[in-house]
């Protein structure tokens, strides 16, 4: 069974940095799309970015020059950079793998616990 398990969370001040990182594990046989989501509260959940196996990546707009997804197709492993982060960044921010697990024909989609990230202005 495919875990997904995120860490880098916490409370940053406006204009601050933090790191997320997501990894994945567990009889897998390929990833093919990894991506990141949030969800404040009273909110439906978000597309932050999503990067594929060939390293292209897709950005919410209000995101786009302040976050920045990478991935380590040898760890199963992605990341999110984020900088001059904004008191409406405040989020649960949830990782999202598309896997296919061994003796598996077809991916499935596996979803972290989330991790809260919170700016104070």
């Amino acid at each position: 069974q495919v875990q997904v398990l995120e860490s880098g969370g916490g409370l940053v001040q406006a204009g601050g940095s933090l790191r997320l990182s997501c990894a994945a594990s567990g009889g897998i046989f390929s990833i093919n799309s990894m991506g990141w989501y949030r969800q404040a509260p009273g909110k439906q959940r978000e597309l932050v970015a999503t990067i594929d196996s060939g390293g292209s990546a897709v950005y919410l707009n209000s995101v786009k020059d302040r976050f920045t997804i990478s991935r380590v197709n040898a760890d199963n492993t992605v990341y999110l950079e984020m900088n001059s982060l904004k008191p409406e960044d405040t989020a649960v921010y949830y990782c999202r793998v598309d896997a296919k697990g061994l003796g598996y024909l077809s991916a499935s989609r596996y979803w972290g616990q989330g991790t809260q990230v919170t700016v104070s202005s």
